[in-house]
């Protein structure tokens, strides 16, 4: 039976669980491709180092370098993270000709331009599954199931800390300070959590599925992010109230003259199915011009879910090696289709509205005047009773305005000596699609 060498570069949890994947279902692979999936070298910073798998030594090494250019290795799985040392070996890789899988979704999303015109050049595979959604084949999709569709929108959840916080939230009506402490201490968020809370690994992944469905590298500036951070339990309570859910919430869009990427705290409605996915879970709602909407779910990060997500590219891989087909499926099927992206400050949407007035006579009117002067209709108002400060709790809803009316809207009522606290906004996602 043929065998397909693999070199792997790091084995941290996400490493090891591809030695344990391919120890347990090695066989069964076998069976059903007619090769053997055989690990040749495996790079790591320590060797002495105890590990969550166990590995025959005479494999492990910290020269990465011979691990590339070891003949015995057709194929290199890049485990190391980061954009430094994955970024170089990953060049290498390829320019030797190994094809390469990753998970790297930073890698691929601040330096993929580079990486995906190396793989052009030589002509050489690289394949991402495990990037974006751990073991959900949301990349496998775009690449090759949905290849016939114009991706009209997608819709993702995509970071499972986030997504896990925000659920906790709203279940257990606990603030913030208090969901990120537990996910930390229950191992879901980092002990520095600003990638994730903030809302950058989920931008990451928005570049890598925008660039895979639109055909042209799009840059990480060119996406508006803001995380959970400043999320307050309050509005998360009152989003439900008004039958929404409170979601980080990857949106991409193409509109008339390009594509827009943008990373929010969202409320989604109760109807919609991406208001149910709760916990760690992650989920890519998908609308394409003939499929119609296509729904993406599972664990998105795990060393088992990625470890499947690579064991599909690595079949692949070896499908392409044997049959003598690389660059079977490019990396970034570069096209024209789509033009470029699109400024946030001119898409339009709906909004959520909380503010803090005092409750005198006129005020609310002239909030109300504000709004109508940048063009933007109110659709709702509820107000509460006012407080021993004085100040009342308004929250608006609106209906469809561009951004840039908001940001200017909102800077003129923050400079009202009649308002206690800033503006708090979100965006309302109604998902609607011409």
């Amino acid at each position: 039976m043929k065998e397909i060498g693999i070199g792997l570069l790091g084995l941290g949890h996400v490493g090891s669980g591809v030695v344990r994947a391919i120890e347990r279902n090695g066989a069964l692979i076998a069976d059903r491709t007619g090769f053997r999936l055989i690990i040749r070298r495996i790079a790591v910073r320590d060797v002495g180092k105890v590990r969550p798998v166990k590995v025959d030594s005479a494999l492990l090494t910290q020269d990465a370098a011979s691990v590339i250019e070891d003949p015995n290795v057709h194929v290199v799985v890049e485990m190391i993270g980061g954009t430094t040392d994955a970024h170089a070996l990953t060049l290498q890789a390829l320019q030797a000709g190994k094809p390469v899988v990753t998970a790297n979704k930073a890698l691929l999303a601040e330096r993929g331009d580079e990486i995906f015109a190396k793989a052009e050049r030589r002509h050489v595979d690289l394949y991402f599954g495990p990037s974006v959604g751990g073991g959900i084949p949301i990349i496998r999709g775009l690449r090759e199931d949905l290849i016939g569709n114009h991706i009209v929108a997608m819709y993702g959840i995509l970071n499972g800390t986030c997504n896990y916080i925000l659920t906790r939230m709203e279940q257990e009506h606990l603030p913030i300070e208090t969901v990120l402490a537990e996910a930390q201490a229950a191992g879901y968020a980092e002990a520095e959590p600003s990638l994730d809370i903030d809302g950058w690994d989920t931008a990451h992944k928005a570049v890598i599925l925008a660039s895979t469905a639109y055909g042209f590298f799009v840059p990480m500036e060119d996406v508006d992010v803001r995380g959970i951070r400043d999320v307050a339990l309050a509005d998360i309570k009152e989003a439900r109230a008004m039958g929404f859910a409170m979601k980080l919430l990857a949106v991409i869009q193409h509109l008339d003259d390009g594509i827009s990427i943008r990373v929010q705290p969202t409320l989604v409605p109760d109807d919609n199915l991406l208001a149910s996915v709760g916990g760690v879970f992650n989920a890519v709602l998908v609308v394409g011009d003939i499929v119609g909407e296509a729904l993406f779910y599972g664990r998105g990060a795990g060393p088992d879910p990625t470890a499947s997500a690579v064991l599909a590219d690595l079949v692949d891989v070896g499908r392409n090696l044997i049959a003598g087909s690389e660059n079977r499926v490019p990396a970034l099927a570069r096209h024209h289709q789509y033009g470029g992206t699109r400024c946030p400050d001119d898409i339009p949407g709906r909004c959520y509205l909380r503010l803090l007035l005092r409750d005198e006579p006129g005020v609310l009117a002239l909030v109300a005047e504000i709004c109508a002067a940048h063009k933007i209709s109110i659709a709702s108002v509820r107000q509460y009773e006012r407080g021993s400060d004085g100040h009342a709790t308004v929250i608006i809803v609106t209906h469809s305005a561009l951004e840039r009316q908001f940001n200017a809207a909102i800077a003129v009522i923050d400079g009202l000596d009649t308002i206690a606290a800033p503006v708090v906004q979100y965006r309302i996602e109604d998902f609607q699609h011409d």
